[in-house]
């Protein structure tokens, strides 16, 4: 593993912000490899070096991260009342996961699952605005006109919201293709519908950079390389 400074280390091992962090190696609470340091610009290996907060060696905390192909009829949770499937269902590991974010019960498509309470939130704080693209399958042809008005903007509950992108299949333009930075519990369908359209289908095909590639009901682990471009990227 590459050399951290000292305060990403301690932030990543869940003690602590990076701002506290660097507060608790200035009151000198932090030791490394049995010597007490008060310096921020400390970088330390965490394969080799011996960390302590408080006289306790801590440690990096394994973080996982998997792309689902959640299918129709699936609980975006961790459990359900009514006993029905979950996406955890799905995904056989031994680490404790959570889904990012939800896909309806009726909807399907790409889901990521973590136990990285940042990298959560990342995706789903509003104000970071990762882009997320849907497949749509609508009752009716989608009008140019009402393209037009999807991008400008239109008022649910008097609030506004926005397609960043609209396109439709030519071959059948029943089938459109948009990009939201959304996070309204079930906007695509509201916004839709605020147009007299239904959503028949509804699929998540791509969240910021990472793009479903994998089958109905299956799932992958997301390797270091693609989270590390998604940050990049967000």
């Amino acid at each position: 593993m590459k050399k951290m400074r000292l305060n990403k280390f301690i932030a990543e091992c869940g003690i602590a912000s990076r701002r506290n962090a660097d507060l608790f190696i200035k009151e000198g609470r932090i030791s490394v490899n049995d010597k007490t340091t008060d310096l921020l610009s400390v970088q330390i290996d965490p394969d080799k070096d011996v960390v302590r907060f408080d006289g306790e060696i801590i440690k990096l905390k394994r973080f996982v991260y998997y792309m689902l192909n959640k299918p129709k009829g699936v609980i975006s949770s961790t459990k359900d009342e009514k006993k029905r499937k979950t996406v955890l269902d799905f995904i056989k590991q031994k680490d404790k996961i959570f889904p990012v974010g939800r896909l309806d019960y009726n909807s399907k498509g790409l889901i990521l699952l973590t136990n990285d309470g940042n990298f959560a939130n990342l995706i789903t704080h509003p104000k970071n605005k990762i882009k997320k693209i849907y497949k749509v399958k609508l009752n009716r042809p989608l009008l140019e006109s009402d393209i037009k008005t999807f991008l400008r903007g239109v008022y649910l509950k008097g609030k506004k919201g926005v397609f960043i992108d609209l396109s439709y299949d030519k071959k059948n333009n029943k089938i459109v293709y948009v990009t939201v930075e959304e996070g309204r519990n079930h906007f695509v369908k509201i916004m839709f519908g605020a147009l007299n359209y239904n959503v028949l289908e509804l699929t998540r095909i791509k969240i910021g950079n990472l793009k479903l590639d994998i089958p109905s009901g299956s799932y992958r682990k997301l390797s270091p390389d693609e989270i590390d471009q998604f940050l990049k990227n967000s």
